[in-house]
């Protein structure tokens, strides 16, 4: 059975028990935390809900929480290609017990040196990955070395440990002028983790919360869902909603829980479910 979870950035302006109580009551399986920092690009908190730095601290709390809401914890997005945040993001997933860590590329899209810098240094970590026995998954982001389809398969070509995988993403893709259920199937023997949204129009931005939740945007995700299912994906699939922590908690729960219904729905016509 397909697990469905959501990233807790969709309730970035809350605590984590807030968070995942309310992604709980949502109907969702499971959840990805957030370790983002900073704010997202409509000033919004992205919600760090793990704080890397103090992650020690934290981690009891965690732990407790997924107990005693029997919400299991299947990813960890981390964010930016930063080494020293990611090898904490290693030592707090062991611990914790988070089986995925997810990161972004690094560079300019169309700069071969700085795809080749990017996958050397992913190509590291994921050896450090596979020491913790965890699996370090990226995402093809708009302007970065991966940006793509071509340049995700380059880096799967590039990075041959085990403990590295991809993250699609189909909101990524379909602003790169692709057809995220036909780019899907070029990728799924690496697939490892799956963040999902949708999106209107071509981009560059993903749109508002409102039209990033499934079904309001221009990708087949019915058809995305379809592919997961037909190769046998047994992995996460978290949804991510960014920009929504600016409103308040009733509107960023309605959003989380729209969602779910939506995928659900999804995986159940199709067999997944």
């Amino acid at each position: 059975m397909i697990t469905i979870g959501a990233n807790t950035v969709v309730l970035g302006g809350e605590s984590v028990r807030t968070a995942m109580e309310h992604l709980k009551w949502a109907g969702y399986d499971a959840i990805e935390i957030s370790a983002l920092q900073g704010e997202g690009a409509f000033g919004d908190p992205l919600g760090e809900h793990l704080h890397l730095d103090r992650w020690r601290e934290e981690a009891g709390e965690i732990k407790a929480l997924m107990n005693d809401l029997e919400l299991p914890i299947t990813a960890m997005e981390v964010g930016p290609l930063d080494e020293d945040r990611i090898r904490k993001a290693f030592d707090a997933a062991a611990e914790i017990g988070i089986p995925v860590i997810n990161i972004g590329p690094s560079g300019k899209a169309g700069v071969p040196a700085d795809f080749t810098a990017c996958t050397e240094r992913i190509a590291a970590l994921a050896e450090s990955a596979a020491q913790a026995q965890l699996t370090l998954c990226v995402k093809a982001h708009v302007g970065t070395a991966i940006h793509d389809t071509p340049t995700t398969l380059q880096a799967m070509a590039a990075i041959e440990s085990p403990a590295f995988g991809i993250d699609m993403d189909p909101s990524h893709i379909h602003r790169a002028g692709e057809t995220p259920k036909d780019a899907l199937r070029d990728v799924i023997a690496r697939v490892r983790h799956v963040h999902i949204r949708d999106c209107p129009g071509p981009g560059p931005s993903p749109g508002s919360p409102e039209l990033q939740s499934c079904g309001r945007g221009d990708i087949d995700l019915m058809g995305y869902c379809k592919v997961l299912v037909e190769n046998g994906y047994d992995g996460p699939v978290n949804v991510e909603i960014i920009g929504a922590s600016r409103y308040d908690l009733s509107h960023c729960a309605a959003i989380a829980a729209e969602n779910y219904g939506y995928l659900n729905a999804c995986f159940k016509a199709c067999g997944g479910r």
